[in-house]
Parts: C-alpha cells; structure tokens; sequence
C-alpha cells in the first residue's frame, strides 16, 4: 500500500524528532564534519561513548572533496595510513612518504564507518555558542538551522548539553574564537592565551605542528584539525590530509580521558 503525503511527512518529523531528542545530552559534541571531526566521532564512538557531529553544510568532509583546486585527489601520508585503511580506503602509493586517494571514496567511507560506530552527524546545522555553567564551565553547544543564519533571521538556537566539545569548525575555528568573546578576561590554555590566527601555507610545518596544536584549549573544549593551527599560529597545509586524521584521533583520546575524569568525579 503506498504512502500517502501526510504519512511520508510524518515519517520524516516522527524519525527527526526521535533522533534529534536522543541527542540533546551527549558526552561529546562535534562542531564540524571535516576529516578530523568524523574521525574523532568514529573513534569516540567505538569506545561506547554518546557522540553527535553538527555540520553547517548541507555535506560532510570538509575540503576533501574538491582534492586540490579541483584535482579530484588527496594525499595522506605513511603516519596516517592505518587510520585511513581502518575505513576501507585504498590509497595508491605515489612516493616515499606520500599516499594518493579518491576524495569521494575517502568521504564516504570515512562518514559510513562513523555512523557505523554509532555516531550521529546533523548537516544544516551551524554551532553559534556555547553553554556555559558556574565558573564558566562549558557545558554544551548552541545550534541553529544554517539557513536562519544565512538568512540573517532573528530566531532564537537550541541548546546541546555534553560533557565536552570538539572544535572542529576548520580555518575559522569558530568555536573557540566565540568563547574568547562571550566570555570575559577568559584565556585560552596556550603560551599566548589567544586565538593567534592560521598562517600562509607551509605544508610540511603545518603537518608537522598540527598533533601537537591538538589539545584541550579552554575548559572542556578540544581544538583539532585546521582549528587546532589557527588557534596556535601554524601554517596551513592545502590537499594533505594525514594530519587531519591523526589530529582527529588524538581530539578522540583527549575527549574520552575527559569524559571519563568528569563520570569519575560525578
């Protein structure tokens, strides 16, 4: 028997709303389904933990898609190969050190293993703030339809609570950028206690920098991926992706040590 409109319709907001409402407490929120996001989701997830990813675009992946300036291919390095197999990916060896791979395959297979795990990825939806609770301690994430903030409409977000965030919004790292303005004389855990702002590409530095750029960055937020450099100051790296995986991995072991620290002390 066909459906009708009305029952289709009710099976998309009956199906939404069920998903939607289980996700409103999480252990871990995402900001951004970039390959580092999507890979500290998916090794989140496998360790059991509740994990949600809200992606402002209408797609996941970030800028794997157009490979470099539209070349349809990325390259990973040997450091990240494991990560990248652990997905089913097939990378073609180039040389030395370097992995050539089909950015579609490389997105979509990353994206089915982290729903696989059990992650949840919301696309349209973009991470306006944080929610904070006594001593400015984060305690989740806004969020609004990226439409209205297209549209510049005055409507009022929705608020995710977690027990921790993941910045993982890319070159603007819009997360982190927001709690230094909403939150007075707050520091960030770093030499300069300041956003510093990403620099002009040197891919080996940026590559080189970014693990280490990984970390807690404020209170119960983590930076990774090219989030990680423009907070620290580093370099970007254009089409080489193998730091984003590894950057997305250690987010995961950081987020998870947390999580755990704060059920601990609960």
């Amino acid at each position: 028997m066909p459906l009708s409109e009305t029952e289709i319709t009710r099976a998309i907001i009956q199906g939404f709303s069920s998903d939607f409402i289980d996700s409103l407490e999480l252990d871990v929120s995402i900001a951004g389904a970039g390959p580092s996001g999507v890979t500290a989701a998916y090794f989140l997830a496998r360790q059991g933990l509740k994990v949600g990813v809200f992606e402002r675009n209408l797609y996941v992946g970030g800028g794997m898609w157009g490979g470099g300036m539209l070349f349809p291919r990325i390259v990973v390095q040997r450091s990240a190969l494991e990560i990248v197999e652990t997905f089913g990916v097939k990378l073609r060896h180039f040389a030395g050190e370097y992995y050539t791979g089909d950015p579609v395959e490389a997105v979509s297979k990353c994206t089915a293993c982290c729903v696989d795990a059990g992650a949840k990825i919301w696309v349209g939806v973009s991470v306006e703030d944080v929610v904070i609770r006594e001593d400015d301690r984060i305690a989740g994430i806004v969020i609004n339809w990226r439409a209205v903030e297209l549209a510049g409409m005055h409507v009022d977000p929705l608020a995710i609570h977690s027990k921790v965030v993941i910045d993982a919004s890319g070159h603007d790292a819009e997360v982190i950028k927001n709690v230094q303005k909403k939150i007075p004389g707050s520091r960030l855990l770093t030499d300069t206690g300041r956003v510093i702002g990403e620099k002009p590409m040197w891919a080996e530095m940026g590559e080189m920098e970014l693990l280490e750029n990984t970390r807690e960055v404020y209170p119960g937020i983590i930076v990774c991926g090219m989030a990680a450099n423009a907070v620290l100051g580093s370099p970007r790296m254009g089409a080489v992706f193998g730091g984003m995986f590894l950057s997305g991995k250690k987010a995961a072991e950081i987020a998870a040590e947390l999580v755990r620290k704060e059920a601990a002390s609960s």
